[in-house]
């Protein structure tokens, strides 16, 4: 896959997401270039997304592979396309969309990185209704303003069913009997908890010790 997918930011667009009360959907683009075996890989590191209740879509705008789908289901809402330079966003949005043809670009060769072909964020509207938003690629994304632990364990959908732990200050790291650690491997995905343990770190190092 070029650019190659990251899972740590994307789990970061998920945290954004979920901070911003805006409802997710995935799409991967580029499936082609993926063998067998690294598209069996790639569905069983996105498996956790069902129990997160996220749509996902696996899509070739090269080979036209899912557009349908994806179309099917946004269509009548208003849906911004997010994700790094070069993973073909302006390429989808051209095949859902009659209104304007955006400009698409190739990934370097040198670094693998997208080149940014989308300037601004545009409003475009979708032929069955509704609309569809185009915005820049990026290469790195932030995290939201978290400001308490709680509020972070709160973006992760999946630890709320979880949180019955024997102390009610438990941040799910080093307390005995907490509920969050005993699902790891069940119903909550290992990948998911140390990204988890992962944004403790940056608020606690970078945020929340700074106060």
């Amino acid at each position: 896959m070029d650019p190659k997918f990251d899972i740590g930011r994307f789990n970061i667009l998920l945290l954004n997401a979920f901070y911003y009360n805006i409802k997710p959907i995935a799409v991967i683009n580029k499936i082609e270039l993926l063998t067998d075996e690294e598209f069996k890989e790639l569905k069983e590191q996105l498996n956790f997304l069902k129990k997160l209740d996220i749509e996902i879509f696996y899509i070739s705008t090269y080979e036209n592979i899912g557009i349908d789908q994806v179309k099917g289901y946004i269509k009548g809402n208003i849906t911004a396309f997010g994700g790094p330079s070069g993973a073909g966003k302006s390429s989808l949005l051209n095949m859902l969309q009659e209104e304007k043809k955006l400009e698409t670009g190739e990934t370097s060769k040198k670094n693998s990185r997208g080149k940014h072909t989308t300037k601004g964020t545009t409003l475009l509207p979708m032929v069955e209704g509704g609309f569809v938003i185009d915005t820049p690629g990026f290469s790195s994304i932030e995290l939201p303003p978290v400001k308490t632990i709680d509020e972070l364990a709160s973006l992760f959908p999946e630890f709320n069913e979880y949180r019955v732990c024997k102390y009610s200050n438990c941040i799910h790291i080093n307390e005995p009997d907490c509920g969050i650690k005993d699902q790891l491997n069940k119903g909550i995905d290992q990948s998911r908890y140390d990204f988890y343990l992962w944004c403790y770190n940056f608020y606690k190092t970078e945020r929340w010790n700074k106060y």
